[in-house]
């Protein structure tokens, strides 16, 4: 069973990371494969387990994938490794300009014929993660999801981008 989006004020998590990277999506396509690699060799830099930065590259790929066919440029993604109730967790966010404005339907332009493999993003990146949702802002939305980490692990490499 999956757990619905939940919108929170994100009080519970720690206001500076000791790891963070940011980066800029450009709004195409090719935009996917590329982040999905760049953020590989971030996860690894920060020497997560293999399985959380597994599971990360996929709910990364599923955000980045809405923000680039629903909503409007610019998009942004960030890593982060907050502490959360005193654990330490991988904080994926993709802030975008928000959704895409739905054209008008009439009898000459009925809506597009979904896909059984569309709308499953959502369910998988809730089954991935221990928590994960949206936060609104004024012309902005962030979807964002946290990925316990192994105790053990402290995220001793920082890494910024602009």
């Amino acid at each position: 069973m999956t757990t619905p989006a939940m919108t929170t004020s994100d009080t519970s998590v720690a206001p500076h990371p000791r790891t963070e990277h940011i980066l800029p999506l450009p709004h195409i396509p090719e935009t996917v494969s590329a982040v999905r690699h760049g953020a590989r060799t971030v996860l690894a830099r920060w020497a997560l387990p293999t399985e959380t930065a597994d599971d990360a590259i996929l709910v990364i790929s599923e955000l980045i994938t809405n923000a680039i066919a629903h909503a409007l440029p610019p998009a942004v993604l960030r890593l982060s490794m907050p502490e959360v109730g005193g654990r330490h967790a991988l904080r994926i966010e993709v802030t975008d300009a928000g959704p895409l404005p739905r054209p008008r339907r009439s009898p000459e332009n009925p809506p597009p014929v979904e896909h059984e493999e569309h709308g499953r993003g959502t369910g998988i990146v809730a089954a991935l993660s221990m928590r994960h949702g949206i936060s609104r802002h004024l012309q902005r939305m962030t979807r964002w999801a946290e990925l316990h980490v192994a105790s053990g692990h402290t995220g001793s490499a920082a890494s910024a981008s602009p």
